[in-house]
């Protein structure tokens, strides 16, 4: 560049320092495709039902219990997680019933379907956040890297957040020959970062692709999205239907409650599995995130209001990202469970396990966990109501 130069305007100066893990805003025909969807008014995604999407109450408030010595000790393990020390070995063996799941903590599931591969959300991530040296940090390792999971057919990203949709985990599988099936917007992302437009499958919700055979359907969600400092609301967020030839499953991403999951069950269901968020809940963002009584009310409406399939609770154990004990999760899912007769699954992280098989059901967080209050318990006798004067403490499991 000389003096005679110009430089380069503005904005396209602001760009270039704009951290990669940002990503990319939407812009011409992919834009032009966003403001055509009926999802899409007043120039931002809508939600199917109303949510508030910033915390509600008092920072100063929410603040004081976030930072309270004793409550962030709970919120995380007290000792090591028990992962699943998973191998490829683990995973190259073909599932006897035709559909297997891995869980490998948070979100990110691998689903083994009718001779098939789908990879949901991956994270490898050691944070989830645009920078490496702050934001919420893992709190196990990975089962194993990501090279060792062996060859997948599609990569399901349900938004954009960065639990969800990890640069470092996306620029290793745009190396490979998998496709990726996104949320209408969250391309922009991914060609950032290295994937080729014609292994995108952009949906919008109620659109269907296949991809090896296996027909993944983007269905609703109650969220929202965004990476940058300016969050526009220009990606969609979205749960997944995917069937195979043999089997049904799906995958919520992030979601408060809404009554769409009916919706959702009928024109879908009823599903061999469900994986459902459960995790990362609070009285501060009550409408996009579900407790574990909302998420087991949402794999019921899933399957038509029966205890059909089996349930695994994803969005909990990986990161601390609520104010609520790291284990609480589990313990109230598993309770949850019990009252509504429904199976569910709880598998360490990096634990394969068939769903018409033997379950993982064993309450592995309990060695790990801090004394848990349980104030979703209902009284079982009438002389339980003694138990409320010492506030509800036991053990993780002490019932």
């Amino acid at each position: 560049m000389t003096g005679a130069d110009p430089l380069p305007p503005l904005r396209t100066r602001l760009r270039s320092l704009r951290p990669a893990a940002f990503g990319a805003d939407p812009g011409g025909a992919r834009m032009e495709r966003i403001r055509r969807s009926p999802n899409f008014a007043d120039g931002v995604f809508q939600n199917p039902v109303g949510a508030r999407t910033r915390p509600s109450g008092s920072t100063l408030e929410f603040a004081k219990v976030y930072f309270r010595k004793e409550e962030r000790a709970r919120r995380a393990p007290t000792g090591i997680l028990p992962v699943h020390a998973t191998t490829y070995a683990d995973l190259a063996e073909t599932p006897a019933t035709g559909l297997r799941l891995t869980w490998m903590g948070h979100s990110s599931v691998l689903a083994e379907i009718d001779g098939r591969r789908v990879l949901f959300d991956p994270v490898w991530g050691e944070r989830c956040s645009p920078f490496v040296f702050a934001g919420p940090k893992r709190l196990h390792p990975v089962p194993l890297p990501l090279a060792a999971l062996g060859p997948v057919d599609a990569v399901v990203i349900s938004h954009d957040h960065y639990d969800h949709l990890d640069l470092p985990t996306i620029r290793a599988l745009a190396g490979t020959d998998t496709v990726f099936a996104v949320p209408l917007g969250v391309g922009a992302h991914l060609e950032r970062w290295g994937v080729s437009a014609d292994r995108l499958r952009e949906l919008d919700w109620n659109e269907t692709t296949k991809i090896a055979g296996i027909s993944l359907t983007a269905t609703p969600a109650r969220h929202f999205c965004g990476r940058g400092l300016r969050n526009q609301q220009h990606t969609l967020w979205a749960s997944w239907a995917v069937a195979g030839p043999e089997h049904r499953i799906y995958h919520s991403g992030d979601t408060g409650y809404f009554s769409g999951f009916k919706d959702i069950g009928a024109e879908h269901g009823p599903f061999d599995a469900t994986m459902i968020q459960i995790g990362a809940y609070s009285e501060y963002w009550p409408d996009i995130h579900m407790t574990p009584a909302e998420g087991m009310r949402a794999h019921l409406d899933l399957q038509g209001g029966e205890p059909l399939g089996v349930m695994l609770p994803i969005h909990w154990g990986t990161f601390n990202l609520a104010p609520h004990p790291w284990a609480e999760p589990g313990e109230w899912t598993k309770d949850a469970a019990e009252e509504a007769g429904q199976a569910v699954a709880f598998p360490r992280p990096g634990e394969p396990f068939e769903p018409a098989g033997k379950l993982p059901a064993e309450p592995w967080w309990r060695t790990v966990s801090h004394p848990i209050a349980h104030p979703w318990r209902r009284p079982r006798r009438a002389d339980a109501v003694a138990e409320t004067s010492s506030g509800d403490l036991d053990l993780a499991g002490g019932r």
